[in-house]
Formats: C-alpha cells, sequence, structure tokens
C-alpha cells in the first residue's frame, strides 16, 4: 500500500508533467492573489484603527462660567 509521502510524490510529478506549460500562469496568479490579500488585510486593520486625536464625538458644549442647569 503507498504511504501519504508516496501519494504526494505520484501526485506533484503528475502536475509538473502535465502542467508543465500552465505552471509560470499558475505561480503569476498565485502571486497577484497573495497580494491582493495583502493589501486587503492592510486595509481592515487600517479601518478597524483608531483614527487621529481630532476624531468628532457628538455630545453638549458646557460653558465653565456659567453654573450648571438643574
Amino acid at each position: 500500500m503507498f504511504g501519504l509521502s508516496e501519494l504526494a510524490m505520484i501526485l506533484i510529478v503528475v502536475i509538473v508533467v502535465l502542467g508543465i506549460k500552465k505552471l509560470p500562469e499558475l505561480a503569476r496568479s498565485a502571486g497577484k492573489a497573495t497580494r491582493i490579500f495583502k493589501s486587503e488585510t492592510k486595509a481592515l486593520k487600517e479601518q478597524d484603527a483608531p483614527s487621529a486625536p481630532g476624531k468628532v464625538v457628538s455630545g453638549t458644549v458646557i460653558n465653565r462660567d456659567q453654573p450648571p442647569r438643574s
């Protein structure tokens, strides 16, 4: 019976023999997919990060010179 390593080796040989013309195209598309994935991950991290100190927060303005309302 074949072990896992033998089957993996046979699969690699079959892929190389049958798809030798497609390997550069596959590698190129895998590289593009990796770059897209990295850029999208970076964009999501930047989106989730806290913004600069000038962030606008809604609320009520309180004048310190006037006594508080009851």
